[in-house]
């Protein structure tokens, strides 16, 4: 569907060319309103408020994922990284960590307070996936259409 997604969503060359934007986050729960600002302010200086809620909330829940599973708080640094990336009439959003372990969407259990990010991560993108990364963690990204554009 895209060249080697993983690639290009951690390209620096495309990153830096205006196509996308990354921030490092830090092993800590405040993290996750960082990643809803970080895909706030990104769309907005791209001029993509349609995107915004859905964005914000399957940032944070990516966010979230990794914090919970594959980084222990107070890790040192910032051992997540955020990404997202236009590609014509697509924005990915992704997130690296350190972890090799697939994400695994649970069956939902609606009186639950956790386990449904996966599922909402699914149901306000196009599509959502992840890659690993040779062995220094993986990728989980999702894709969004722009709205008013058709795939391309």
């Amino acid at each position: 569907m895209l060249e080697p997604l993983w690639q290009g969503v951690l390209a620096p060359e495309r990153l830096a060319a205006g196509d996308g934007a990354s921030c490092g986050l830090s092993a800590a729960p405040e993290s996750v309103r960082e990643a809803r600002g970080f895909a706030r302010a990104t769309l907005k200086h791209w001029d993509m408020p349609l995107l915004r809620d859905s964005m914000e909330l399957v940032a944070s829940e990516l966010v979230t994922n990794a914090l919970r599973y594959a980084v222990p708080l107070g890790t040192p640094g910032a051992p997540v990284q955020l990404s997202l990336v236009r590609r014509s009439s697509r924005v990915v959003c992704a997130v690296r960590d350190p972890s090799g372990v697939a994400p695994i969407a649970k069956d939902p259990d609606y009186v639950a307070e956790t386990g449904r990010g996966l599922h909402l991560v699914e149901s306000f993108s196009e599509s959502w996936g992840w890659h690993p990364l040779g062995g220094a963690g993986k990728v989980v990204w999702a894709l969004f259409l722009v709205p008013g554009s058709r795939m391309q």
